[in-house]
């Protein structure tokens, strides 16, 4: 069941997180945050997780792109599914709650940046309705070696 991301689940989370970081194509980062740092970065109303038989299998929350006003209604988007889980539809199902709930919030876009090689996230996204807008040819170096990544949006009001 999705539910309201609590601040006791912050610790599994941040598992789940570095599980995603471990991975080598989930983000740039390479180590999670602390649970102060994560509690600040991501929205503290738009934040959810994906709990079955008191395990958290997922989560879901998004950051602003700007402090600049006219941005106000833009949010990165940051999934992150339990290797376990996955194939289990927990990313689908968490990517649903937070569109709508974006939305109710007055969001009007919802953008995501993944790795160009992160070919289950490019799909997940697609199914839930963004669209590829364009791709970074080496936004970033990890490990050396200069990365793609493939931006991802969907606006919530104008179809």
């Amino acid at each position: 069941m999705i539910r309201f991301l609590e601040k006791k689940d912050i610790p599994d989370v941040l598992t789940i997180y570095q599980l995603g970081i471990d991975t080598g194509i989930a983000t740039f980062e390479t180590m999670a945050p602390s649970l102060e740092q994560w509690d600040q970065k991501f929205h503290p109303n738009l934040r959810y997780v994906f709990e079955e038989n008191d395990n958290i299998l997922g989560w879901i929350s998004i950051t602003p792109v700007s402090s600049r006003e006219v941005y106000k209604g833009v949010g990165e988007v940051s999934v992150y599914v339990h290797p376990h889980a996955k194939g289990k539809g927990v990313g689908t199902q968490l990517l649903k709650q937070l569109i709508v709930q974006a939305k109710l919030s007055g969001y009007w876009m919802l953008q995501s940046s993944i790795f160009e090689v992160n070919l289950v996230s490019i799909q997940l996204h697609k199914k839930s309705g963004f669209n590829i807008v364009g791709l970074r040819k080496g936004i970033a170096r990890k490990n050396d070696q200069w990365m793609n990544t493939i931006l991802m949006e969907q606006h919530l009001i104008l179809e």
